[in-house]
Formats: structure tokens, sequence, C-alpha cells
């Protein structure tokens, strides 16, 4: 599969979107260096975890492989001390959160849906794995942060991973995979992101 040989450029990505994401909710939350990056981490990390738990995949892949790690914790850092430099109010901060996010949550959709398509899940378990590496890492950043979760809210943020999911796995039964993957990350980013501007 194509998706095989990037999965490791799409996973740091992903990688260094949540936690970026993280970083900046702890400079929202008034965390310190230590808490942002434990929070980045706990991000970065989480949805990779779960799923790679639940297809069997032990240890998981940030033991066998500390490449995640070493991206989490620098980028976390670094957009801590930008984000703290960031002018407060008019919910700038919030705003790059949550676009931060929106990418992290495509990139892992499709990661999580390729990673259980190669352990010969059937469609529907992919979608749902997708969906689960896709959308835990936010979880577990916001309760974390004492918020409401994202994905409790009517903003579709789920319903988004679910769909994404399902349009890679049918366009790269048709056609090139590239496609699949160009199409399905676009149609999730997007649609992400017209929420967000929606509900701004």
């Amino acid at each position: 599969m194509l998706f095989s040989h990037l999965t490791l450029a799409l996973t740091i990505l992903a990688t260094a979107a949540m936690a970026a994401s993280a970083a900046v909710q702890a400079v929202r939350q008034e965390f310190d260096l230590y808490g942002a990056t434990v929070l980045a981490f706990a991000t970065a990390l989480g949805g990779g975890t779960v799923r790679d738990m639940l297809l069997g995949r032990t240890p998981v892949f940030w033991i066998t492989d500390q490449t995640y790690i070493a991206t989490a914790i620098p980028v976390a850092v670094l957009c801590f001390f930008l984000a703290d430099r960031m002018e407060a109010g008019g919910g700038r901060r919030l705003r790059l959160l949550m676009y931060l996010d929106a990418m992290g949550l495509a990139l892992f959709t499709l990661i999580g849906t390729s990673i259980a398509l190669m352990e010969d899940t059937s469609a529907i378990i992919a979608i749902l794995i997708g969906c689960i590496t896709g959308t835990v890492g936010g979880m577990i950043r916001d309760l974390l942060s004492n918020i409401t979760p994202v994905i409790l809210k009517k903003d579709l943020y789920a319903t988004i991973s679910l769909a994404g999911g399902a349009v890679f796995i049918l366009l790269q039964r048709v056609g090139p995979e590239w496609v699949a993957i160009l199409v399905a990350f676009v149609f999730m980013l997007a649609t992400r992101c017209i929420v967000i501007l929606r509900s701004a």
C-alpha cells in the first residue's frame, strides 16, 4: 500500500499538530511548562495508543519508535512559548487550537483507518478505529483541561472523522491510493474548518 510508506511522515505531522494544540490549550488554562508537556504527550499519543491496544499491536507505537516522543515534546515546548506570547482575548488562541486540532483529527483518522485495514479488519471496524485514533487525543486534552470534550458537543467532530474514514476506504478501492488520501484529508479538514468558522 502507498499509504504504508506515508504512515511515518503523516504520523509525525499529526503528532506535531496535536501536541501544538495541547500546548495552546495549556496556555489558555494557565498550565506551567511541565503541565503543557504532559498534556501534549497525552494528546499526541493517546489516540494511537488506544488504537494499538484495540488491534493487539503491542508494544504500542511510541514505545517501539521514540520518534513520536521526540516530536511531541519539542513541539509542545516551542508552541507553549509562542502561544504565551500571543495577545490574550479575542479568541485567537482558541481558533489556533481548533485549526490545529482539525488537522490532527484528519491525519490521525486516515492513519488509524489505514493501519486497521493493514490488520485485515472489516471496513466498518477500520472506520471505527480511524475515528478512535482521530478523536481520543482531543478528548484526553479536553478532559485533563477540565473542559467538556469537543466530541460531545454539536459540531460534527466524530461524524466528520467517520465520514472521512468511509471516503478514504471507498476511494482507495476504486482509484489510486494517493487520490483517496488527498480527497479524504481535504474533505475532513475543510468540513471541520467550515464548522469552526460557522461557530465563531
